[in-house]
């Protein structure tokens, strides 16, 4: 049973999902609040596998909320999913590199909503690979050109060929179709390399990427 915390101000938007999600035999809508602040302790109280996280939020936005979840030490295993009005609403980088781990529009088709929900549940990155460039190259503008960070010594080479392809949004299948590896050890590598730099998820990893110049954007 994937248990699932909804975040938003608008009382329609939680009461829809928490009735869409709800009608799905595997999912459980544990806790929902209007707030930032009553966000971050329900969550604390609740800890859900899957969080649905407005961002613009009155005591305390979906961002801060993001941030204190994410840091907090006994929420490793909770998954943030932004719901935003627009695709790519100013905040939504920020909150990626605080740790959610994807986004969603709040128009989304109900379907789209509930394999949202099981694909984060599983620990995969919520982000298309055009979303991912977009998303980004808005996070890159503001970093420096810098050569390779040192946080990547532990990886190996065909490591950081998959770590590459990561950034640059290909799922496992795609890894494993351009390296002419099995989609089995293509995973196998994407575990090993979250385990080794202590990402969250994917989406860390592509920020990871990022932020220390593996990839730059435009890069193919």
């Amino acid at each position: 049973m994937i248990s699932v915390f909804i975040a938003d101000d608008q009382h329609l938007v939680r009461a829809g999902f928490r009735a869409l999600l709800n009608a799905e035999p595997d999912i459980d809508v544990v806790g929902e609040a209007a707030t930032g602040s009553s966000a971050v302790a329900g969550i604390i109280s609740s800890r859900p596998d899957v969080v649905l996280m407005d961002i613009r939020m009155p005591d305390g936005d979906g961002l801060q909320a993001t941030r204190e979840i994410t840091a907090h030490p006994e929420l490793d295993a909770t998954h943030i999913v932004i719901v935003t009005t627009f695709e790519l609403d100013e905040y939504v980088a920020e909150a990626i590199k605080a740790g959610a781990s994807g986004f969603l529009v709040k128009d989304t088709e109900p379907a789209e909503l509930i394999r949202a929900v099981h694909v984060v549940a599983a620990g995969d990155a919520l982000l298309s690979p055009g979303v991912t460039r977009r998303l980004l190259s808005r996070m890159a503008s503001g970093l420096k050109e810098a050569p390779v960070s040192g946080i990547f010594d532990a990886l190996t080479a065909r490591e950081l060929e998959v770590l590459e392809l990561v950034a640059h949004g290909l799922s496992n299948d795609e890894i494993a179709g351009r390296l002419f590896l099995s989609p089995l050890t293509a995973k196998t590598h994407v575990s090993r390399i979250m385990t080794k730099l202590g990402a969250r998820d994917r989406v860390q990893l592509v920020v990871s990427a990022y932020e220390a110049g593996l990839v730059r954007p435009g890069w193919s």
